[in-house]
């Protein structure tokens, strides 16, 4: 089953809130009813249903810097990647992976 998305969290609240049952909800939107469960309860405890801030390894590029790079990659296609990341410096001065200017690339399409 998909996960609820940013946009139907409301919708899924606002048939709570017109006492549908929480079985109806999860089946008009297609998700468990566990998840219909904890997205009443979250709105309860914390008063919002967005996602909560994950911990996580920091990125080592920025945004900005991500779209120079694919920029610079469209510019010159026959760049490497290595010679790419050579050319690109990431947070706290540090230099960003061939491996990740891969990745990067790959994510953008």
């Amino acid at each position: 089953m998909p996960r609820l998305s940013e946009v139907d969290r409301p919708q899924a609240l606002g048939l709570l809130q017109a006492r549908l049952p929480v079985g109806e909800v999860s089946l008009r939107m297609n998700v468990n009813r566990t998840t219909i469960f904890r997205l009443r309860q979250r709105l309860h405890e914390a008063d919002t249903v967005s996602d909560r801030p994950r911990s996580g390894r920091p990125r080592c590029a920025m945004q900005r810097q991500d779209r120079n790079l694919v920029r610079n990659h469209m510019n010159n296609r026959f760049l490497s990647a290595s010679a790419s990341s050579r050319q690109t410096i990431g947070r706290n001065i540090q230099r960003i992976g061939a491996n990740t200017v891969r990745r990067r690339l790959s994510a953008s399409g």
